[in-house]
């Protein structure tokens, strides 16, 4: 199930095929805006230590005797204990820990946040925690917002303290944490966003899902269920 969520709350919500109808979040009509949106190499999901720790192990010497059995014991302890599950559904892959921008943050106070989390996108919220929007340092740096570059620094200062409405994406697609991620993709692929946010029925933000969390799932154990 998807939802579109703007700055007057929820405008649409309903299944993949009717959200390709939806004006305004289609690829043809908003290109231009996302353009450069598929940079995400810094998103919610950043590298895990269990990541490193599920790479292929190097072999030891066949002479190594001693290598190979330390190996061979790292490799049960670090066994999974749960029963191997394919991933299938947005709540498999999502990150929980998500970073939210306020709507009536400044421009300033929202380039600082995504700065200090290393991140390249984060969705908007009101004060009740519903999605109204997403930034992306994409659209921060966008030409046609920035002023000139040998602008005065009172205008630099006033565009730094404009509401970060001004340069957010909206009104946006979301995601509900039951969708199939199959389906998930297709909407990445047909907008062009990085991500989508993962919300409730109530429209509150629970995570986020980015193409990086649907690359490492590919690679990740349990495996992604993309065929059943």
């Amino acid at each position: 199930m998807f939802s579109v969520y703007g700055k007057a709350g929820q405008i649409f919500r309903g299944s993949l095929e009717e959200l390709g109808k939806v004006a305004g979040i289609r690829r043809t009509a908003r290109s231009r805006r996302i353009e450069a949106l598929g940079l995400d190499a810094q998103d919610h999901s950043p590298l895990r230590f269990t990541d490193v720790l599920s790479a292929p192990s190097l072999e030891a010497p066949a002479t190594d005797i001693a290598h190979r059995a330390a190996l061979a014991a790292y490799g049960e302890v670090r066994k999974p204990a749960q029963t191997r599950q394919p991933l299938t559904h947005v709540a498999d892959i999502m990150s929980h820990d998500v970073v939210t921008v306020s709507d009536s943050a400044t421009i300033e106070d929202a380039w600082a946040q995504l700065h200090a989390h290393g991140i390249a996108q984060a969705p908007v919220v009101s004060a009740e925690g519903v999605l109204v929007g997403l930034l992306t340092r994409a659209e921060l740096t966008r030409a046609e917002h920035l002023p000139r570059a040998d602008a005065h620094a009172l205008v630099w200062r006033a565009f730094l303290a404009q509401s970060v409405q001004e340069v957010m994406w909206t009104p946006v697609p979301s995601v509900a944490a039951d969708t199939d991620i199959r389906r998930l993709a297709r909407v990445l692929l047909d907008t062009g966003l990085p991500g989508l946010s993962v919300v409730d029925e109530a429209g509150t933000v629970r995570g986020f899902v980015s193409r990086s969390d649907i690359l490492r799932a590919v690679v990740a154990d349990p495996p992604l269920d993309l065929w059943t």
